[in-house]
């Protein structure tokens, strides 16, 4: 079945757009400086932590709130094993990645009969319990004083950071779009849509929402390991709910359930809150105001934002208003 699913995937088309994308990414450090390079950094970040969010919420309709702790598990994990123990990086975030699946699919396998409110309240009971396991266990910890942890590369330069984190993305994205373009995707979207009458029509629903599930939070691990490993310093505030709201703006603003929509939206909304910090408090006045007028003038998100200027200018062309007045 397996082997079946696979061959129905468009790997050609995968490997096409990632390939182009990544390329076009790639000239960016020409370009821009240090500090800039180092936004686009975290947005890549960002990019992989809303589009893994997105496959649990926007496609399968499991709306938890507990993304943003599994990459701070993938990246205390890997932090704290080199701390305590002096374990090597690769095998340390390696270790961050298992425990964050294993965790994901426990706590899955647990909440997962959960529909709506209820599932998002658990997932949200979970999400707190790490963060303030990781405040009070400051002797383990270090607390919010922020655990040390030692770079990558040895060095905080943040081209060959970018190039790692864009690899990074180019990779998840990729096995994310294969997933959703396979059969999985289309259990997945009948989860979504009825659930009822998926389970009516043979559909595992359990099975498929774990897996979505430890997969979404492997990915979170990953890419919580690698963050680790870059800047350095853990606090207990990248567990904090703040930064789980940032990741649902950022995939509601591309589109929810559209594959593009978090792509879209997680480096333009990067920059604007780190252009905002300027403003101390008020940031996140502006932040809100931004994301109440996009919403309500285009609620399908800067995705549908785009399809409808798409159309625009089909209509414009004399060969689009020919096809508009044929159909």
């Amino acid at each position: 079945m397996t082997r079946s699913f696979l061959v129905l995937i468009p790997w050609r088309r995968v490997a096409l757009i990632t390939a182009v994308s990544a390329a076009a990414l790639a000239v960016l450090p020409r370009f821009v400086d240090a500090y800039a390079l180092h936004v686009l950094t975290i947005s890549l970040y960002y990019t992989i932590l809303a589009a893994s969010w997105n496959l649990l919420a926007g496609f399968t309709g499991q709306f938890s709130l507990a993304q943003q702790t599994f990459a701070t598990i993938g990246a205390y994990t890997s932090g704290l094993l080199v701390y305590h123990f002096g374990t090597p990086i690769p095998l340390s975030m390696a270790s961050g990645v298992v425990l964050a699946a294993a965790l994901g699919w426990a706590l899955g396998r647990m909440v997962l009969r959960m529909r709506a409110i209820y599932l998002a309240i658990a997932t949200w009971a979970f999400a707190e319990t790490v963060h303030v396991l990781l405040t009070a266990g400051f002797n383990w910890t270090r607390g919010e004083l922020g655990l040390n942890v030692p770079p990558l590369y040895g060095h905080l330069d943040p081209r060959p950071y970018f190039y790692t984190f864009l690899g990074l993305a180019a990779l998840c994205l990729a096995g994310m779009y294969a997933f959703v373009r396979s059969p999985y995707g289309t259990f997945m979207r009948a989860i979504r849509d009825d659930e009822l009458r998926a389970e009516s029509l043979g559909v595992d629903t359990i099975r498929v929402k774990v897996l979505v599930f430890t997969i979404t939070s492997a990915i979170a691990g990953l890419a919580g390991a690698f963050y680790a490993h870059y800047v350095a310093v853990l606090s207990p505030q990248m567990a904090d709910f703040n930064e789980m709201a940032k990741l649902v703006v950022m995939v509601v603003v591309g589109g929810l359930g559209s594959f593009a929509g978090p792509i879209v939206a997680a480096a333009p909304l990067q920059w604007l809150t780190t252009w905002l910090q300027k403003w101390g408090e008020w940031d996140m006045v502006v932040y809100a105001l931004v994301v109440i007028v996009l919403m309500r003038a285009y609620p399908g998100g800067l995705t549908a934002l785009f399809r409808t200027l798409v159309r625009a200018g089909g209509r414009g062309t004399p060969g689009g208003a020919g096809r508009q007045i044929r159909s």
